[in-house]
């Protein structure tokens, strides 16, 4: 496999091709970590009720993080001779994570967050293998992105547990990894 360790690493002209699909790699992240900050913003101002509270609070300070996600990747991208897109070039598709038809429903907002959190944490996954042998710096960075967003989706993923066990959510909800329980958890649900 291509090593990028040369004198220049993955700035070099030999690289070039690999530096490209990295940068569109990086682009889809930045678009995600953008959408997430939009609708994290919506989830965060329009569900009601006491059970919302929590949920608000969480996503209004998760969104400086995701945030700050977008412009590293956005100053690696420029590191990497790519250029930052602009909003003509977004896509959303972070169907889950729209809001709810009843602004008490808590549970729609959770389970968006895990959907919109799992598929950052496939994305991240994706860019890690891709950079892991010719790209230290992005690999590096990444990997502490995605530290990040599976402490986001393991956070929401107990709030859906509290709502499995009083029968207002569905085991089948949760990400199939995470629907393996110890045994405490067990006999809750």
């Amino acid at each position: 496999m291509e090593i990028g360790r040369g004198p220049e690493g993955i700035l070099s002209q030999e690289m070039t091709q690999k530096r490209e699909e990295i940068v569109e790699l990086l682009k889809t992240a930045y678009f995600m970590e953008l959408e997430t900050v939009m609708n994290y913003v919506s989830e965060s101002i329009n569900p009601d009720g006491v059970r919302a509270q929590q949920i608000k609070e969480d996503l209004n300070e998760d969104i400086p993080e995701e945030l700050g996600h977008a412009r590293q990747l956005g100053a690696r991208i420029k590191e990497l001779y790519g250029v930052v897109p602009g909003s003509m070039d977004f896509d959303a598709g972070q169907q889950l994570l729209q809001p709810a038809d009843h602004q008490t429903d808590v549970v729609h907002v959770i389970k968006g967050v895990i959907d919109a959190e799992s598929k950052a944490i496939e994305h991240y996954t994706r860019i890690i293998e891709a950079t892991e042998d010719s790209d230290p710096v992005t690999n590096d960075m990444t990997v502490a992105i995605l530290h990040d967003e599976q402490g986001h989706r393991r956070r929401f993923e107990g709030y859906l547990k509290e709502y499995i066990a009083e029968g207002k959510a569905s085991k089948s909800d949760l990400p199939l990894s995470s629907q393996a329980t110890s045994p405490e958890e067990g006999s809750a649900l």
